[in-house]
């Protein structure tokens, strides 16, 4: 078999995650690199052996000979690229979060069903952690029982990334739509994805991106202004599912607490279990609590690992061997997640679903 050939759009530093895991799939040749910057664009294309390099991404896509398409670009550009490759004869592997509104949600979905056969993943890679996938085989296998509770909350204490990620325009949000989105999804995996009934949500815009602190430093977009920032620093909620589950979440780019962290817990019936920052699972025996440690290679997310599994899914999914996990339905579930938080927030009351 030929191998896939891949471009990959957008090369900022999310990319190298990419194209590093598609460097170490046999089935794939990365053939071509596009970016807005390009000079980027060309040594990224040197750097990992790519053919042809571009400044528009319509010239990569107009490319009969690209296969596949991973998507790394700004989110308010998600949806327009991944409908354009979807139409193009394209595979895509759009990164998290699909889109940035409930509407362009709805169109990609729309192209994908126009579009049948082309695979279509959303970039949600922390399902692909080990750790993730050790804990879903104990709750698919009911030894946590019925799950009705869980808590996510991502905090950083200083760590507005600037740039687009600070541009509401650009990016739909602050950190619900950059953090948030990865560990309500998290969560909502490994709670059987059950349907929303209401979300109530909180946002608030305090601090700033708190550029006058010294002495401690922190990742900054390439792009990055200390004079420009409408994005929320702090997002939370309690969303209410129709099976009677519910989940708390908070999650922030810079908040007066005394470290960063992340905590990831679910709950059953018949046992919890903590995803991160270290997977533990709790049950119960002959009337005694039992706290087990699974002995894998990680205990908490390897972001290398879980990039490398998304990337060779995606891969077996274009070769058919498999359907994608994180499919545009999920997508476009997570997206009405993060609009009702938003739209709960601004509105100042309980958002229903029907």
């Amino acid at each position: 078999m030929e191998k896939i050939k891949v471009g990959v759009i957008g090369a900022g530093s999310i990319s190298e995650m990419h194209f590093e895991s598609y460097k170490n799939n046999h089935d794939v040749e990365i053939y071509s690199v596009c970016d807005r910057n390009e000079q980027r664009a060309q040594e990224k294309a040197e750097k990992y052996g790519a053919k042809k390099y571009y400044k528009s991404y319509q010239d990569l896509l107009a490319d009969s000979e690209v296969d596949a398409v991973s998507i790394c670009t700004w989110n308010n550009s998600h949806a327009e690229i991944s409908i354009a490759a979807l139409r193009a004869g394209k595979h895509v592997l759009v990164e998290k979060p699909l889109c940035k509104t409930v509407e362009e949600a709805y169109a990609i979905e729309r192209a994908v069903k126009e579009n049948g056969g082309k695979v279509l993943q959303v970039g949600f890679v922390r399902r692909f952690g080990t750790n993730t996938q050790v804990l879903k085989n104990f709750i698919d296998s009911g030894d946590l029982g019925e799950i009705y509770y869980a808590k996510a909350s991502c905090i950083r204490a200083l760590g507005n990334p600037g740039g687009w990620f600070a541009d509401k325009e650009r990016s739909g949000g602050g950190p619900l739509i950059d953090l948030g989105v990865h560990v309500i999804d998290l969560c909502w995996y490994l709670m059987g994805k059950p349907k929303v009934k209401s979300i109530s949500g909180n946002t608030y815009n305090k601090l700033g991106n708190r550029s006058n602190i010294k002495n401690k430093s922190f990742y900054k977009a390439a792009d990055y202004d200390p004079d420009k920032n409408t994005v929320e620093d702090l997002a939370n909620a309690i969303i209410r599912f129709e099976n009677g589950a519910s989940l708390m979440v908070d999650v922030s780019f810079t908040l007066h607490a005394k470290e960063d962290s992340i905590a990831v817990s679910v709950f059953g019936d018949k046992g919890g279990a903590e995803i991160e920052p270290n997977l533990q699972i709790v049950t119960e025996k002959h009337n005694t609590i039992i706290n087990c440690t699974p002995q894998i290679d990680s205990l908490s997310f390897d972001f290398h690992k879980g990039f490398q599994n998304e990337i060779d899914h995606f891969v077996s999914c274009i070769k058919k061997e498999t359907e994608t996990i994180s499919p545009v339905q999920d997508g476009m579930e997570m997206m009405k997640i993060l609009a009702g938080i938003y739209e709960s927030s601004k509105k100042a009351t309980e958002i229903h679903f029907d």
